[in-house]
């Protein structure tokens, strides 16, 4: 529907015109405004956009029309002034046909219009052209309760106001305006008031449009001098507050170390140099640049459950978002950086990822240039890696649970304390596996807390008594992600914590003195006195060739996680599983194993004083492998009354009857 109201101008009586918005507008523009932007912040991100479309719009007809660019400034202006903004371009401008077709129609895009025909004549140079939905304008409402479009089209000399309070209707009228362009009016709304700021401004350009081509420029008021002949009336200015040439887009050969640096604090806030970055552009069937850097230092949020992302996705130079997961994985999650895609189609909203094809190539050259960018300062400044693997090692290596194609690669990106070096030293794989003995076919390595823990326990006293070299693995992380290292270069990786460890007899003039080789009378005994026992707390008992110095140990039975883990795992979460029964090893050479198997002898199938303190001992013996690992006791207060009450027999003292526990 439309209706005419006659306004008399200096050219005599036109028509004002009221005019209907075009199929189910009422529910369109209600999900438009209402439900397609999740940010209203958004709304300058989208204007700006339309008026750098336009820009391009003329400066490709002065290609073949010099006329049409010919005087113009071709630059974008924001012109806050209390309840209003304004946002004004010098672009090519629309004719009141042109504002009721592409304005008045939801989804109406003379952008998209512009390149079909574009591509129809075959023009060789189409221009890089961003909006093409013909929705974003509408977020304009997300802050305004009205919005006048002010246009003046290129090769015309009468203006055309469009407006609307995104009621339902629109109207057109005439209007004046000096030169061709298009200026957008919001009348913000009272809560949104605060945007008519030449700070809050500058902010948002340089968050979403920084790097847009045309120069973008916002009026702010100098206080002149009293000295001045206005006195102190304010005076307006125009400062330019984007960039305008992207880094990323400029050849890596014409930049020098000192803009990357820059762009980064830019980006990232961090005052501290980056580690590296990687500057690269694929080029073929697929166009994009990027440009990604690695922290010296980590993020307070990194290992939080929604940390903050650092990869922003440009489209065309364009902020679009800060990228959620698509295409930087979370083992990656401390690169920082930008993406710029030449073709990358978007939602409507421009706030989701759409083409999964496009994607997982942009994902895989993020991926791609931060392994190779690892691999060259690990070979070419390895001091700077070694900072990198502790600070961000651990967020590394869980790329090898989530991204097992990538584990050769990461594979050669490991490093790990060692029994074969000094303190704080760390070592490779391939380190490790350049120095096997001679018919070693596997890499060992011990999961704990840390490397004090690991060196004092008894489990690994066998492979470095033989020469072996084990690798300490300390972080949570390593349980899972070496189950994604099957083999390095053929190699296995097994645990010297675990059950299944077996080791070869040492040759006679390797073997230290012992004073007794062969197995002590009654240790088939001890064996099942210890299985009745602790029942409820092993799985199994037998004999050890790992141990040398320690009397037991615990070990690990195939499939079960190591203690420390399942420690982490019941303290955060309320279901989770009991712990694992694990296997008991005893050290046949050991006096204490030698006496309690003579003490198990000697009380077989009698129950006497002497049964009740042997069944106190194999209590000790086993919270003492525990203890020896780094485990917690299960009963601290039983565990310290039994310990005194032995001391003190040993003492050849008698404890007050009070205070005399049952050994038992």
């Amino acid at each position: 529907m439309t209706t005419e109201t006659p306004i008399s101008t200096e050219s005599g009586d036109v028509a004002r015109t009221t005019h209907r918005f075009e199929a189910e507008v009422d529910q369109v523009l209600r999900l438009v405004i209402r439900s397609l932007y999740s940010n209203p912040e958004i709304f300058l991100r989208e204007l700006l956009s339309n008026a750098s479309d336009a820009l391009d719009k003329r400066r490709f007809r002065g290609l073949t029309d010099p006329s049409a660019t010919a005087d113009a400034a071709l630059r974008i202006r924001l012109v806050p002034d209390g309840a209003t903004l304004t946002i004004d371009d010098d672009g090519v401008g629309m004719t009141r046909a042109e504002l009721a077709e592409n304005l008045g129609t939801i989804a109406k895009s003379g952008t998209r219009e512009l390149l079909e025909q574009l591509r129809t004549a075959g023009a060789a140079e189409a221009p890089a052209l961003i909006g093409q939905f013909g929705v974003g304008f509408y977020s304009a409402f997300l802050v305004a309760d009205r919005v006048d479009v002010v246009s003046r089209a290129l090769g015309h000399d009468e203006a055309w106001r469009w407006s609307s309070d995104a009621q339902g209707t629109f109207t057109i009228e005439p209007a004046t305006r000096d030169a061709v362009g298009t200026s957008v009016v919001l009348h913000l709304g009272e809560s949104h008031r605060e945007l008519a700021s030449p700070w809050r401004l500058e902010g948002l350009v340089r968050k979403y449009s920084d790097h847009l081509p045309w120069p973008i420029e916002v009026r702010k008021e100098r206080v002149k001098d009293e000295g001045d002949d206005a006195g102190g009336e304010p005076e307006h200015t125009f400062e330019r507050v984007n960039r305008g040439s992207p880094l990323w887009q400029r050849p890596a050969s014409e930049i020098e170390d000192a803009s990357y640096e820059e762009l980064y604090r830019h980006l990232t806030h961090d005052w501290e140099k980056p580690l590296f970055w990687r500057h690269f552009k694929l080029e073929g069937t697929q166009e994009l640049t990027g440009l990604l850097y690695v922290p010296r230092r980590a993020p307070f949020d990194l290992f939080s459950s929604e940390p903050q992302r650092g990869l922003r996705l440009h489209v065309r130079r364009v902020f679009v978002m800060e990228e959620e997961g698509e295409l930087l994985p979370r083992w990656l999650r401390f690169v920082r950086g930008v993406i710029d895609s030449e073709d990358l189609p978007l939602n409507v909203s421009r706030e989701l990822l759409q083409d999964s094809r496009v994607t997982k190539t942009i994902r895989k050259q993020v991926i791609k240039q931060i392994l190779d960018g690892l691999t060259a300062l690990a070979k070419d400044r390895p001091d700077d890696y070694v900072l990198f693997w502790q600070t961000f090692g651990a967020v590394l290596k869980e790329g090898l649970h989530y991204e097992p194609t990538e584990a050769t690669k990461l594979a050669a990106l490991l490093r790990f304390e060692s029994s074969a070096a000094p303190d704080g030293v760390l070592v490779s794989l391939e380190e490790a596996k350049g120095r096997l003995r001679e018919g070693q076919d596997a890499i060992y390595y011990a999961l704990g807390e840390s490397r004090r823990v690991l060196e004092a326990s008894p489990q690994v006293e066998g492979l470095v008594r033989r020469g072996y070299e084990v690798l300490w693995m300390t972080d949570p992380i390593d349980e899972w992600a070496l189950r994604a290292l099957a083999n390095v270069d053929g190699l296995t990786l097994r645990s010297a914590m675990a059950a299944d460890l077996e080791l070869e007899d040492e040759p006679a003039a390797e073997a230290p003195e012992r004073t007794e080789d062969a197995a002590p009378a009654g240790l088939e005994r001890l064996r099942e006195r210890i299985a009745a026992r602790l029942d409820r707390a092993i799985s199994e008992v037998r004999v050890s060739r790992r141990l040398e110095g320690s009397p037991a140990c615990l070990v690990d039975p195939p499939g079960a996680l190591p203690p420390h883990l399942e420690r982490l795992l019941r303290a955060s979460q309320k279901d989770a599983p009991a712990p694992t029964r694990r296997v008991l090893e005893l050290n046949p050479r050991h006096p204490l194993v030698v006496g309690l198997a003579t003490m198990a002898d000697e009380a077989a199938g009698e129950a006497s004083e002497d049964t009740t303190l042997l069944d106190t001992y194999i209590d000790l013996l086993h919270e003492q492998a525990r203890v020896a690992e780094g485990s917690p006791v299960d009963d601290p207060a039983t565990f310290a009354r039994q310990l005194a009450a032995l001391m003190t027999r040993a003492l050849g003292r008698s404890a007050p009857a009070e205070n005399s526990p049952d050994p038992a």
